[in-house]
């Protein structure tokens, strides 16, 4: 099943009496657990009721049975069962000997006071196995694997519905170029700007801009990148200047903007030879986040002109490594050059 469908079903209380939670992106699974957690126990159940199991440490038949026992003080039980390592590949060097067969059993005919979430935080799953291709058919399976960038405005979309806001659609550049694919991070930005704006508010490209927390000089590097297109000098100042107070040398900034203008060089290239988005990120070795964000500069430059900016990056680099130059003067100077010849 598909996460935002999932989300949505457990809001609406709709709880099924099996999920298998499965892939490498704990945020999406806490996120379940906790949605589980809030919508499947009434406010009165003790914790008596919410139940986790590892499944390196604890056989599967005694879960089963813990499921199976009606619950306490409360009208349901969720039991979460972590790493049901049977369901993959790998050798299982627990010791453990779990009976499959009573799992199987109990996913044909699950109760209906309880719920039982297997989690199995791996990359895949054996296919092949008899159990995976039972639960796959008895169970509701969710996938939680790391969001591709793609996906990111779709998750920028699903945050801000949870909390009732609006979002212009310039700003969803500003906030992925923050906080690339990572979710939590992402969460708790939108979490932050929605609480300054208020239900009901809208959050702005300034307002994002003014509240989002810089991440990385490597985000800095692209919005270096953007007032350079821009032609906006005072803006590329501004960007190497808050590097700069955060103690960020000269010429690792030198290195930073080089890079930038080097991936963009080679996305230029591959695309002209008739490379897809996936097979750059694979050419390069890099996150296919940052060859979207190449791929959206990268005609704003001749290739020739960027060939320019990098020799002019490295003379910048030498003058400063053989003192021939203030680095700070260096570089703010290479700014008004590059800026001035595109």
């Amino acid at each position: 099943m598909d996460y935002f469908k999932a989300i949505n079903l457990i809001e609406q209380k709709q709880l099924k009496p099996m999920y298998l939670l499965y892939g490498t992106e704990s945020y999406l699974i806490e996120n379940i657990i906790s949605k589980l957690k809030q919508h499947g126990l009434s406010d009165n159940d003790d914790g008596a009721n919410f139940i986790r199991y590892d499944l390196e440490e604890t056989a599967i038949q005694e879960v089963i049975m813990d499921v199976e026992t009606y619950p306490f003080f409360g009208e349901r039980k969720i039991v979460l069962a972590y790493h049901p390592i049977f369901l993959t590949a790998k050798p299982d060097k627990t010791g453990l000997s779990h009976q499959i067969d009573a799992l199987l059993e109990y996913a044909s005919n699950p109760v209906d006071y309880s719920t039982l979430v297997l989690i199995a935080p791996y990359e895949k799953l054996d296919e092949r196995k008899k159990v995976t291709k039972t639960l796959k058919k008895q169970t509701e399976m969710i996938a939680c694997h790391p969001v591709k960038e793609w996906d990111i405005d779709k998750w920028i979309n699903f945050l801000a519905k949870q909390f009732e806001v609006d979002i212009e659609k310039d700003t969803y550049e500003i906030i992925s170029q923050e906080t690339g694919p990572h979710l939590m991070l992402l969460e708790k930005e939108i979490e932050k700007i929605a609480t300054y704006v208020g239900k009901g508010g809208t959050i702005t490209p300034e307002i994002a801009e003014e509240l989002l927390a810089h991440q990385s000089t490597n985000n800095s590097g692209l919005k270096l990148v953007d007032a350079v297109i821009a032609k906006h000098l005072a803006k590329a100042i501004d960007i190497y200047q808050d590097l700069s107070r955060i103690n960020e040398d000269e010429i690792a900034l030198l290195a930073l903007l080089a890079s930038q203008f080097r991936t963009i060089h080679h996305v230029k290239t591959l695309k002209k030879s008739g490379y897809s988005q996936q097979q750059m990120a694979q050419q390069l070795k890099v996150h296919p986040y940052v060859i979207k964000m190449a791929m959206t500069r990268e005609k704003y430059f001749s290739k020739k002109k960027i060939e320019t900016i990098l020799d002019q990056c490295t003379y910048t680099d030498i003058k400063i490594k053989q003192g021939q130059m203030d680095k700070r003067l260096a570089f703010e100077l290479l700014l008004y050059q590059i800026i001035q010849s595109t």
